[in-house]
């Protein structure tokens, strides 16, 4: 119905609300099949050597098969009729879950790759639906720091995080829908930026992210690079590697050595012998520096 629909932002970045996007059912579905698959893992602090909870990639995350099962399948077409784009542009949902004190940064969802983001692939990330899974009472917020909208200076009603800039609190099954790039799909909207605020103390919180492509997307759920080049897809990798978790978590960092290749490659020193970086410096593994 639009009478849920409640405009968040109505430009720079174009962002709004759905409440009641999923029923309570979907809600549990999802998380009931996402909980046995979640990969866990804890960040070293660089500052401390202490293991901290993080909800960085590299933890509580796991991807869902386009059209996986009918529940899935139902949830794809209800996002391609709000969004007007074709089911076969987005990439399989991905279920997050973050513990108290954990948090995502602000990032863009575009991709600021030219290989990821051509015609041939897809064309570039255009839309994200986040859509909110279980009620989350202090924290949590997805906020839009950069945003033209107004934001809640001083609605104690959001956490500090949020006050930064206009957010969404997380209500079970309401979904949030922002545009990356401009109405023509030819600039990324860098005011897109946004992150998810950290979850209260003791709180948990599920969110469910699709990602929908200008173009038809019929790739897996990682970045992929050209024939010969071997990078980091993430730009925390440095410093996840510094810490330890090629290590610790080699399943994200450096894959598993059959179908996933892993995130972090070039800091890990995993990359094959004479592969490039995408900037076209060579990818040196310790093999090729000593």
């Amino acid at each position: 119905a639009l009478s849920a629909l409640a405009t968040l932002s109505a430009s720079s970045p174009r962002a709004y609300v759905y409440r009641g996007f999923l029923t309570d059912a979907e809600c549990d579905h999802f998380i009931a099949r996402a909980s046995p698959k979640l990969a866990k893992s804890n960040v070293v602090d660089t500052d401390t050597g202490e293991g901290v909870p993080s909800a960085i990639r590299t933890s509580d995350g796991m991807f869902f098969d386009r059209g996986e099962d009918d529940v899935v399948d139902a949830v794809e077409r209800r996002i391609s009729a709000w969004t007007r784009l074709p089911t076969e542009n987005g990439e399989g949902m991905q279920v997050l879950r973050y513990a108290g004190g954990q948090k995502y940064d602000a990032h863009l969802d575009a991709f600021v790759d030219k290989f990821n983001a051509d015609d041939a692939h897809g064309g570039q990330r255009v839309a994200t639906v986040l859509m909110y899974l279980n009620d989350v009472d202090d924290g949590g917020e997805t906020v839009f720091p950069e945003t033209t909208a107004k934001p809640h200076v001083g609605d104690e009603r959001y956490s500090a995080c949020a006050r930064r800039g206009v957010a969404v609190k997380p209500r079970r099954g309401d979904a949030l829908l922002f545009w990356s790039m401009d109405e023509t799909f030819t600039r990324v909207d860098h005011k897109s930026l946004h992150g998810g605020c950290p979850v209260g103390a003791g709180g948990v919180k599920w969110s469910m992210t699709k990602w929908i492509h200008k173009g038809a997307f019929s790739r897996g759920h990682k970045m992929k690079f050209p024939e010969g080049v071997c990078d980091d897809e993430d730009a925390n990798c440095a410093g996840w590697a510094k810490s330890g978790e090629c290590e610790k978590n080699p399943a994200y960092m450096t894959g598993d050595g059959r179908e996933n290749d892993g995130h972090c490659a070039f800091s890990c020193g995993t990359c094959p012998r004479g592969s490039k970086r995408l900037d076209g410096t060579a990818a040196a593994t310790p093999a090729d520096a000593g």
